[in-house]
This record gives C-alpha cells, sequence and structure tokens, in this order.
C-alpha cells in the first residue's frame, strides 16, 4: 500500500513539472515607435523585471508601432479579447467607454506625474475596476504636465486660441480646447506629424516627453508653458493592461511575479520617469531655437474659469450612470494631494 502511494505521488509530481517550469512568452502591444522614451526607459525595463524575477521563465516579445494590427483606440479591447497578452495605451482614446478615469483628465489637477500616478492607480482600485472587465490592470500612470505647441504663433492669453485647429489626445481635452476657443481635432499620436506637415492642424497639446518621439519640435516653432507655481493645464491617463485569462493561466509563481511589478509602487516609478523625461526633451527645442513662453498664473485663471463647466459635466455624466460624480471628483483631488504630500 505504502508502495502503491509512493507511487501515485510520484506520478503527480511528475505531472506537475511542466506548469512550474513552463515557459510564457508574452505579446505586448502599443502604438508608439520602438525609440519613444515610454517604451524604451519604462516599458523595456518593466519587462527586463519579470524575466530577471521569473529566472527568464516569463518574456515579453513587444510590438510596437501597431504591429499586431489595429489602431490605438482598439488596443484596450484587443487585450479584453486576447489579440495581444498585455497593451499599453490609453483609455481616453475610446471617448465615453471609460468615464470613471477620465476626471484625471479635467483641466488643471495634476501637478507631477509621479504624484498623480499614484493616486490615479489608488483611485483606480478603489472605484474604477468595474470600467475593466477583461483585463488584469498592471499599472495606471499619467505623463508629465501639457503645454500647448503651436506652428505659426504663439499662445500667450486665451483669444489666440481662436482660429488655431490643436490637436489634444482625449475626450477631456478636445473639449478644454473647446471652451479655450480652438477647434479641437482628435487623433491619436501617431498621426500628428503627418497632420502637422499637412497643415491639418496648427497646434497640438502635448507633454514634453513625446515631442521627440514624432519629431514635433522640428515642425512647431512656439512652445506655451503654464506657470510653474500653477497646477498643470492637463495631463492623461495610461493603463499597462493584461488580458484576464491569459494572468488566470499563469502558474502561481509567475502570477505573483507580475503582481510584484504592478500597483502603485509601479505607478509610482512611470509617473518618477515621466517626470524626469521632461528637461531633455525640453532641451530639443530649445536647442533648435524654438520661441518658448510661460503663461502667468493671473492669465491662467481666465483659463481656469472658462474650463470649470467641464467639472460640472463629467460629475452629472458619471452620476447619471449611477456614480457619485461629486464625491468621485474630491477623491481624485484628495487623492492626489495625499501623494504630493507623501515623502
Amino acid at each position: 500500500m505504502t508502495f502503491s502511494r509512493t507511487i501515485v505521488a510520484a506520478a503527480f509530481a511528475l505531472a506537475a513539472l511542466p506548469a512550474a517550469a513552463q515557459e510564457v512568452t508574452l505579446k505586448v502591444h502599443h502604438f508608439w515607435p520602438p525609440g519613444a522614451m515610454p517604451p524604451s526607459t519604462l516599458l523595456v525595463p518593466w519587462c527586463e523585471r519579470i524575466a530577471k524575477d521569473s529566472n527568464n521563465r516569463m518574456k515579453c516579445q513587444i510590438y510596437p508601432a501597431m504591429q499586431l494590427g489595429g489602431a490605438p483606440p482598439q488596443l484596450i479591447q484587443q487585450a479584453m479579447d486576447g489579440v495581444a497578452d498585455i497593451v499599453w495605451t490609453l483609455p481616453g482614446y475610446t471617448a465615453g467607454r471609460f468615464p470613471l478615469m477620465e476626471v484625471f483628465e479635467l483641466p488643471f489637477m495634476s501637478a507631477s506625474a509621479e504624484a498623480t500616478s499614484q493616486a490615479a492607480w489608488e483611485y483606480f482600485d478603489k472605484y474604477a475596476r468595474k470600467e475593466f472587465p477583461g483585463v488584469q490592470m498592471l499599472v495606471v500612470n499619467v505623463h508629465d504636465n501639457g503645454f500647448v505647441h503651436a506652428r505659426e504663433r504663439q499662445v500667450k492669453v486665451m483669444a489666440d486660441f481662436k482660429g488655431l485647429k490643436m490637436r489634444a489626445p482625449t475626450r477631456q481635452t478636445n473639449k478644454m480646447l473647446g471652451a479655450l476657443g480652438a477647434t479641437p481635432v482628435a487623433m491619436p499620436l501617431p498621426a500628428l506629424a503627418d497632420a502637422l506637415s499637412k497643415g491639418v492642424v496648427d497646434g497640438y497639446l502635448l507633454p514634453w516627453e513625446v515631442i521627440p518621439s514624432i519629431k514635433a519640435h522640428e515642425l512647431t516653432r512656439y512652445h506655451s508653458e503654464t506657470d510653474p507655481a500653477s497646477r498643470a493645464l492637463y495631463t492623461a491617463v495610461f493603463t499597462l493592461a493584461m488580458n484576464q485569462a491569459k494572468y488566470d493561466s499563469l502558474p502561481p509563481d509567475l502570477r505573483k511575479v507580475i503582481d510584484q511589478n504592478s500597483g502603485l509602487a509601479a505607478a509610482k516609478a512611470f509617473g518618477r520617469q515621466w517626470d524626469a523625461s521632461a528637461p531633455p526633451a525640453r532641451k530639443l527645442g530649445a536647442d533648435r531655437g524654438n520661441v518658448f513662453y510661460t503663461i502667468p498664473s493671473s492669465e491662467l485663471q481666465n483659463w481656469q474659469k472658462a474650463t470649470a463647466n467641464l467639472e460640472d459635466e463629467w460629475v452629472r455624466d458619471v452620476t447619471a450612470k449611477g456614480n457619485d460624480g461629486r464625491m468621485l471628483l474630491q477623491a481624485t483631488r484628495d487623492l492626489i494631494r495625499k501623494y504630493e504630500g507623501a515623502k
């Protein structure tokens, strides 16, 4: 009897070996060119960490610039459907589909990517997981402060927006442009350089980090930055999301590796790198002799008044969907300030 039990136990142990020694290659899809800051300094190191932590049993196969097909707004659905195992994208590319996370894209919310990324993760964890069925969320983060960039004239006061066709990445930033007097033009980032060169748009809203990746500093001469003592004109939310079935199929030790490289600490690290990326990217524009202007806080107060109704619209929108919009707006502000005060 003892011998039989030993044989059975050994058989079970042998059957378990392939799972324990399983090697996994994750298909990771995003829209940036491979040399852009986010994939080169955030995504590639993230993939290197999960490879190291899994003793090279789990690796990434990265597909940049939409190489698996589709358009950037389809990325989050590709993760849900399993076309890709992991995607990195902006929920705001699918306008109105993820309204709870849009609160971070309202004007004058963020002051640093590091603090706001942590706030965005905690907010997601508490209030917005229900918006993303079918994915295991790995990282939620925002980019560094977004500014105004134009081809042919400097934007100094709100009236300067009149007559300008401006690109912005998300629904809330397009609404903001409209409130400021510009004509908003929605398009994903990869289309922007061509739109600038052909005059389809006169300028755009972007943080500094992404501008060199599409050489937009060579296509726009005028940069209008907000007073550093004020909150940013805008930021945008990014998500690194994994197909839920793929995550669930991993053996427990590999799921643990994913978990250890996800969540609040990862959001903080991503945000910190985004903040650090701004000065060297800005320098490229300065080296070309581009013209810079800092919009003073006195003028920004006019912009805040002009865009204040966007908060009320957002509150009404999410409240109509069964949420406490006013509470969520205040929770967002409280979380941002909580992490701004963290050491």
